[in-house]
Formats: C-alpha cells, structure tokens, sequence
C-alpha cells in the first residue's frame, strides 16, 4: 500500500527503504535477449499464439508512453484494458514508468460507459487510452454530462478507430483522438505522436525505431494508395520491442518471419505524405467479383448512422461473385429493426462509397462476437 494502510497490505513507504538500490549481476542474472514474458494474442484470426518477448520489450515501449501517450510526470495515465492481456502491459507498466508517469487502474467484469466516465473528473485523468469499441460506446452517452477538463491528450489503439467517433468525440469534448497501431508481438509500431499534425482516421507514421513497409502481393514495396501488408524489415537488425517468435510454435514463427521481414498479418495502404491508413486483417479483406474490399471502410460509413451501435462487416460466400458484402448491426435500445432500415442501411453505403461496396446482406444482432480484449471477431459473423 502507497502512502497509506490497509489490513494485510505490507507498508510501500517503510518496506523500500530495506531492499538494496543496487543490482548485482551475476552469471544467472538474465540478459537482453533472454525470454522475460508471454503474451496471448487476442485471437482475432484463430486460436490465440503465445507471443514470446525478451528483457529489451520494456524499453521498447518508452516511445509509446512518452511520444503517443504523452506521459505527464505530473498528471495521471488511464488505460482501459483488463490485466494481464498485452494492451495492459502497453499502458499500465511498461513506458509508463521510464516515463516517470503515474497509472490509474480500475478493475470492472463488464465495461459500462456510464460507471466509466465520472472518473475523469474524480481522479483528475490527465491522458486516457481505450480501444474503438469502448469510444463508440461512450458516444453514444450524453458525454456533456461529464467534465473532461484535466484529460490533455487521448489515444487509441486495438483496431482501427472509425472516423465518425472522432468526431463525436471532438465535439463534444473537445479531444482529438491520436490513433496507434501495434500488437502483442510488438510495441507501438505505427501511430499519430506529439508535436506531429495528424489525419482523421489514420494510423499516422511509423515509429522511429522501426523500419515499416507496405509489400503488395508480389513482395515489392507497395506504392501510394496500393493496399498491401505492413511488414517490419528485419534485415538490418530485430528492432527493440518486437517479438522473438511464437513459443513453441515453430510453424506460425516461421508463417510471420521469413524472407527478411515480419509479417504482421494487417493490410493498409500509404498516401503521399506517408501516412498509413488501416484496411483489415488480410483473412478479413473479401474478394467480391474481382474487387478487394477492407471492411473497416464500409464499418466506418455504417457508424455514422446515428441508431447503430456497433457494426462488423464480413465476408459471405456467393455463388456468382464469389464473395459478397455482409453487415453485422447492433442497434441503439429504442431502434427497432426492420426492411425498410436494411434498405436505408444499404443506400447510405451506395451513396457514401463505391457502389459495389454496399453490403448485401443486413443482419441486425443484439451483440457481435468479441476477443476477450474488445475486438470484433469477423471470421464469426
């Protein structure tokens, strides 16, 4: 216990002054390429892999504190994740402490915006980091109900972040949201940092101590606008930070690392001022009558729709064309389903997009599948 007593808690303020400030190494002390700690990946794709890290992992997260974060040694840092998946790792410990920022923890068994949101206020918050799925919820509340006034920064990360929740967000607490894209595998490999302007609904630029490309599916750097895999080049080194393999797994380790790169499984393209704009997983992108289709896109239009809630497009099998277009609904409690909303669902698409990217078929569900950590399972839609 910090500055305090509780029953059965031992005394943080009389207890350190016992432990020695020196660390002696010796023969059996662990080094920096030594295994120090497992993550399960969220399992968005299959059955989760256990991403195995070295003792260096903690300083390759000082960037994703200190730069896209934006730790104040003086303020307090909130990052909403449940304890021992990699995103609680990235926002709770590691970074945030080299960065000499304090953490806020709050346990909960199921997310509820409303028990959320007065803590900002109550704590005085000064940067706060949660996945997309918890900001549409939050929006989705009379956020002028709440003060946000000691939050400074905001962050994101998990997956990508719909452009219309920015908005919201914006306007209604005046916070800009600065999207990051990294892994279990890996630190914060791409995002939006301080002191840096930055594109609504981009990942923003990749982090300086890794060298990222865009491969298309001939394995040549892609070029602006070409959608294609992000990959770390590994040629010149293992970045500080990055996995060292899937434990005893050899078959996936060598699936994600080969011919010089690690293959992170996402796809985005790059525009001409080298930003990265997220697509999809690659088992996601569906392939529609010789179209490829990212279906964070189509997501992204859909949640404009002020009665939908959550929404999740995949990939159903068509006889004709391959592939067609499937949206998955979650309504607002008030809005009931029915042909005439799939219609107007369906038309909004159209407008808002290609023409043949409008989803064919409309489900409307009482929730979507999810990963433990928040992230929308298509493969189960």
């Amino acid at each position: 216990m910090v500055n305090g007593a509780y029953e059965g808690w031992k005394n943080f303020n009389e207890e350190y002054k016992m432990f020695s400030s020196n660390f002696e190494r010796t023969e059996d002390s662990p080094c920096g390429d030594d295994l120090m700690l497992m993550f399960f990946t969220s399992g968005t794709s299959g059955y989760p892999k256990i991403a195995a890290h070295n003792y260096k992992y903690a300083l390759g997260h000082f960037h994703t504190a200190k730069y896209w974060h934006s730790i104040d040694p003086n303020g307090l840092h909130f990052t909403i994740s449940d304890t021992g998946w990699a995103k609680a790792m990235w926002g709770k410990l590691y970074g945030q402490w080299p960065a000499e920022g304090a953490t806020f923890v709050y346990d909960f068994d199921k997310f509820d915006a409303g028990d959320i949101l007065p803590m900002f206020a109550k704590y005085k918050i000064t940067s706060f980091c949660a996945p997309p799925t918890m900001l549409r919820m939050m929006i989705k509340q009379d956020l002028s109900k709440y003060d946000f006034s000691s939050v400074k920064h905001m962050t994101t990360a998990g997956e990508a972040l719909n452009p219309e929740v920015y908005r919201q967000f914006e306007k209604l607490t005046g916070l800009q949201i600065h999207e990051g894209f990294g892994q279990s595998e890996s630190t914060m490999l791409i995002g939006n940092l301080i002191g840096k302007p930055h594109k609504i609904g981009s990942m923003g630029k990749p982090a300086p101590i890794y060298d990222i490309d865009i491969i298309n599916d001939k394995g040549e750097s892609a070029g602006v606008g070409e959608v294609g895999e992000i990959v770390v080049n590994l040629k010149n080194g293992h970045p500080c930070g990055l996995f060292t393999g899937y434990y005893n797994d050899k078959e996936r380790t060598d699936e994600a690392i080969h011919d010089g790169y690690y293959h992170t499984g996402d796809t985005a393209w790059r525009d001409e001022d080298g930003y990265y704009w997220y697509v999809g997983r690659v088992d996601d992108v569906i392939k529609s009558s010789g179209y490829r289709i990212g279906p964070f896109e189509i997501e992204s239009v859909i949640m404009e729709l002020p009665y939908v809630l959550e929404c999740g497009v995949s990939a159903e099998p068509d006889e004709i064309r391959g592939q067609v277009v499937k949206a998955s609904i979650v309504l607002v409690k008030g809005t009931n389903p029915s042909e005439e909303l799939k219609k107007e669902i369906q038309n909004y698409v159209k407008k808002n997009t290609a023409p043949y990217k409008y989803p064919r078929i409309v489900v409307f569900r009482d929730e979507l599948p999810k990963t433990v950590s928040g992230k929308i399972i298509r493969n189960k839609l």
